[in-house]
């Protein structure tokens, strides 16, 4: 499980209920260290799109009731976001929401010379992800070999 795993799963199961009754559903947890500073950062979604009301709602109904069930030891700052236009993908869900959508992927290590790639996201089978790229070929790799995926729909 990854750092900070079991934090993140008390604190989905604290908050999942709750974002649902707003009408909004959790994109992703993440309880990270920058600096000195923890950070709990939970990214919500709902169709339509995240307005900033949203956020504060969401906020205020998550306050208590992570104050109560006390998951996390240190003190954090609380942070309920957007997953915003470029979003990582990093659950599985996300990669079969996402099935035939555009990607972008940066490799850990190079592939034929190259880390970043794009294309179509084809399949996502086993942990296994193929995207189809520009020049119609597949390639084909899995989530620990990226160091990030994210959807591709910033258009200027």
């Amino acid at each position: 499980m990854a750092k900070g795993g079991n934090t993140v799963k008390a604190v989905w199961e604290i908050v999942e209920p709750l974002a649902e009754e707003l009408g909004l559903r959790i994109w992703d947890v993440r309880f990270q260290k920058e600096g000195a500073s923890w950070y709990l950062r939970v990214f919500i979604d709902k169709d339509g799109g995240v307005s900033i009301d949203d956020c504060v709602d969401l906020t205020h109904a998550i306050n208590k009731p992570l104050d109560e069930a006390d998951p996390i030891e240190q003190a954090y700052f609380l942070e309920v976001s957007s997953p915003g236009v470029e979003r990582d993908l990093v659950r599985d869900e996300h990669f079969t929401e996402f099935l035939g959508e555009k990607i972008k992927v940066k490799m850990i290590r190079p592939v034929e010379g190259k880390r970043e790639f794009s294309g179509i996201l084809e399949d996502f089978t086993d942990g296994n992800i193929t995207i189809r790229l520009a020049d119609e070929s597949g390639f084909t790799f899995t989530k620990k070999e990226a160091s990030w995926i994210k959807l591709d729909d910033f258009e200027m």
